[in-house]
């Protein structure tokens, strides 16, 4: 499998400056722009509303989704919270079982002040889902592949029997443009964090929601503006010159990533692993049919419990115990007490999430270094679990 390959939309607003000529486009900082005359207002009038530095990040990440528009916001759940103005009130959301934390808990705070309904379930069983789309919901959404445990749904079959009248949404952070395309699959919207791989950088916090339609891009301009969600200049700065280097970047994530799954499948300490380029994975082949790569993301279940976990997070020196994914170092991540705490138990072990599970989001270091540091942990959990055998380094 190859990734996207790089488009003029990466260069992201390089050379576009007719005044001065410069090569990488000025930071605009400024909160308000004079009008022209009484009742003439410029292209920008207030930097809420808009603003040239957010406009190119904007613009760029649209192109590279192929979509007719978008907004950049001030965190990837603003962007979520962003869609969901969209609906009118008492609207019904589908939304899969095992979605982010994030975004499970703010479904779940809305549908609990009556602001709407959700109902969470399990896109890859058949009947459930049918049963879901009959009540005829107004809004789709859809994580794929899911955090944590990288399921993997088929967009476009889902959107097709969602039909038209069903507002399709997908999020698209754990692959980024460079690995899948959701609107080509049949999306009305496509949610990101930017904070992940399309900064890349772990140093600005932000989000993005691009539209299929220009009358749909429309809307979220307006609602961005409104609710005032909006992302800082200087972020999609940073943001934007993260974007410029997202293929090189996803080139070493990948390598890297296909070289771990290798050591782990060999690993005694590891009792399962999740990851869709596995070819015993069961969404292996709708990742294959629709995504550009498999990705840099991964979850593994360790063998033993969470004494084990605490031992191999305390003896691990590249990977840092850190949420957040997407960055240039690798970070490792307990999501049963990080990003899914806001998960009732019972929520979590209907979305398989055990307390054994393990996340890593794979950087762009020495993969020699990485598995050294791997196998180190790991052999420590085993010496725990087995006083006295050693596992052979």
């Amino acid at each position: 499998m190859t990734i996207l390959n790089e488009t003029t939309a990466v260069r992201a607003g390089i050379d576009c400056d007719a005044q001065h000529g410069a090569v990488t486009p000025p930071l605009y900082l400024s909160s308000n722009y004079s009008f022209s005359d009484l009742n003439e207002p410029r292209t920008y009038d207030y930097s809420r509303s808009g603003n040239p530095t957010r406009d190119i990040l904007a613009d760029a990440l649209a192109e590279l989704e192929q979509a007719a528009g978008g907004v950049i916001t001030s965190t990837g759940m603003s962007a979520v919270l962003l869609v969901l103005q969209l609906l009118s009130k008492d609207a019904l959301v589908i939304a899969p079982h095992d979605c982010y934390g994030g975004t499970f808990r703010l479904l779940t705070t809305l549908h609990d002040k009556g602001q709407l309904t959700v109902e969470f379930v399990d896109q890859n069983d058949q009947n459930e889902l049918q049963s879901a789309i009959n009540k005829k919901p107004d809004l789709l959404w859809i994580e794929t592949p899911s955090n944590p445990l990288l399921r993997v749904v088929d967009v476009k079959a889902l959107c097709e029997l969602a039909g038209p009248d069903v507002l399709k949404v997908v999020d698209n952070t754990f692959l980024s443009p460079a690995l899948q395309q959701p609107i080509t699959l049949g999306a009305d919207l496509v949610v990101h964090s930017t904070t992940k791989y399309i900064n890349g950088h772990s140093d600005v916090v932000g989000g993005a929601v691009l539209a299929k339609t220009e009358d749909l891009a429309e809307k979220i301009k307006w609602w961005a503006n409104c609710i005032g969600i909006t992302a800082a200049p200087f972020d999609c700065l940073l943001t934007t010159r993260g974007l410029r280097t997202l293929n090189v970047r996803m080139k070493q994530h990948l390598e890297n990533t296909e070289q771990i799954i290798e050591f782990l499948q060999q690993h005694p300490a590891i009792d399962k692993i999740h990851y869709p380029g596995l070819s015993t994975h069961p969404g292996h082949a709708i990742a294959k049919k629709q995504q550009h790569h498999y990705g840099a993301m991964m979850s593994f279940e360790l063998k033993g419990g969470i004494s084990e976990v605490k031992t191999l997070v305390n003896n691990l020196q590249y990977f840092t115990l850190a949420e957040s994914l997407g960055g240039v170092e690798s970070l490792i991540c307990h999501p049963a007490t990080m990003t899914h705490a806001a998960m009732a138990a019972e929520a979590q072990k209907n979305a398989g999430i055990k307390q054994s599970l393990i996340r890593l989001s794979v950087g762009i270091e020495d993969v020699k270094d990485l598995i050294a540091d791997l196998e180190h942990g790991l052999s420590r959990t085993l010496i725990k679990a087995y006083p006295g055998k050693q596992h052979a380094q």
